[in-house]
């Protein structure tokens, strides 16, 4: 891809002067090209840091990449699996217009709420106060919630937070300084929760953690972090040119309003970690779901297949799969490998549709790599961060698939950059087969 180096210049460009992140040297200084395929620096910068999401990458990487690639205010970026929102903040901040889509209905909330940037501070900070002083008269007992809840909070805290809810929805209004007091509201339930919290936001209510926030402090104190930020980035920028649409990236062609130069994205992975399990906790907080098997119908039947959950759920069948045209490019290999997930799940004891999720997940991303085709300029740049996949030890070149897919879309060229390898402590591990993750660059 023109312009680009390979990953030891990104090392370099990552501790260079940032334009839109000046004011935050040390987070600068202290960032390692290998974590620009997460989400961990970006608790440390202004609106990124309203709600920590897992599955991310770092918002100075993307503005550097934008950079390299001479994206400015004439053109259109796109994520097709935006998340939490890091590129359509980046490109506001760069006066960029970007598009977003998002398939998880709370986190495509949370998206749009980090783009009401332009609310002005006193506003959000009336409303608040107004849900805080409501709050403060509602204070005698917790509602009944699901028991997920109830374990993870002390009473005392849980009506503290009821209350909170409670008052909100009294209160909310549809304006912008209500949407934001949600997210709020939903960013403080972890910090304030008594139980742990593993790898990729699972939440684990029989491993307490030792630091809790009092739930009416830390409102007030993620009020204020918003209002702060909210001034920091009105001194930068003046509206929001951000367009996110919640749907599927598999049919984002019918939905997205105009064509686009550039996409950055980082779509699930095929390790079997279940998206829409991510924020059950906050979902069941707040009356979406009431318990685990409520997710598939909310959430995960309208993401992309990349658990055995999904695929097992949907009874989905091998041949129906291997028989699409989506997988026609990589048929052979991936069956192959499929098969060979079939025979191996024979000997667990799970028994895990490893075989037919691998085989679906490749349909849904051939399915998004063509719709991308289409709304695609001639000449567009694209950049994956992605990593392979070797469920029951059987290993799936995931980040080859993918490229072949896009070629097969009609995409011209591809280039694969390893960021870090994974899976490389094996203490533990139920197989050691060593996987990477890194960037796929797509030309054309």
């Amino acid at each position: 891809m023109a312009g680009l180096t390979a990953p030891a210049r990104y090392n370099v460009a990552m501790h260079s002067q940032l334009m839109l992140f000046e004011d935050d040297k040390q987070t600068i200084s202290d960032i390692q090209v290998s974590r620009s395929g997460t989400f961990v620096d970006n608790m440390a910068l202004p609106i990124h840091r309203w709600f920590r999401y897992s599955a991310g990458f770092a918002a100075q990487w993307v503005e550097q990449v934008l950079a390299e690639w001479g994206i400015g205010k004439q053109h259109v970026v796109l994520d097709p699996f935006v998340g939490s929102g890091t590129v359509p903040v980046v490109c506001d901040m760069l006066g960029t217009p970007s598009l977003g889509v998002e398939a998880h209905p709370v986190v495509a909330r949370i998206c749009k709420a980090k783009l009401l940037w332009t609310t002005p501070p006193q506003r959000l900070g009336a409303f608040a106060a107004n849900v805080l002083r409501q709050a403060e008269k509602l204070m005698s007992r917790a509602a009944d919630y699901p028991p997920l809840i109830e374990r993870s909070y002390d009473r005392d805290t849980l009506i503290s937070l009821d209350a909170l809810k409670s008052s909100w929805l009294q209160l909310q209004d549809k304006s912008q300084e209500s949407e934001l007091v949600w997210l709020a509201l939903t960013a403080i339930l972890r910090p304030t929760s008594k139980a742990g919290t593993a790898q990729w936001q699972y939440i684990l209510p029989n491993k307490p953690k030792k630091r809790v926030i009092a739930p009416l402090l830390a409102f007030q104190q993620q009020i204020e972090i918003i209002k702060t930020d909210l001034r920091w980035m009105q001194m930068r920028a003046n509206e929001s040119l951000a367009e996110i649409i919640a749907g599927d990236a598999r049919t984002l062609a019918e939905n997205a309003s105009r064509e686009v130069d550039a996409v950055i994205t980082s779509p699930p992975y095929a390790n079997n970690y279940d998206y829409a399990d991510a924020l059950r906790f906050e979902m069941t907080f707040w009356g979406d779901v009431n318990g685990w098997g409520d997710i598939h119908e909310a959430v995960r039947k309208h993401l992309i297949v990349s658990s055995s959950q999904h695929s097992s759920r949907e009874r989905l069948r091998l041949a129906d799969l291997l028989g699409s045209e989506a997988v026609a490019p990589i048929c052979p290999e991936l069956t192959c490998v499929v098969e060979q997930l079939a025979e191996v799940r024979q000997n667990h004891g799970g028994k895990k549709h490893y075989h037919t999720m691998v085989a679906a997940y490749c349909r849904d991303i051939s399915l998004v790599l063509q719709q991308l085709r289409r709304i695609c300029k001639p000449g567009s740049h694209m950049c994956w961060v992605i990593g392979d996949s070797a469920p029951y030890g059987i290993y799936c070149p995931i980040e080859r698939w993918i490229a072949e897919l896009a070629i097969a879309a009609g995409f011209e060229s591809y280039r694969f950059d390893k960021l870090r390898d994974r899976n490389i402590k094996w203490k533990n591990r139920k197989h050691r087969v060593p996987l990477k993750e890194g960037l796929l660059w797509i030309q054309g």
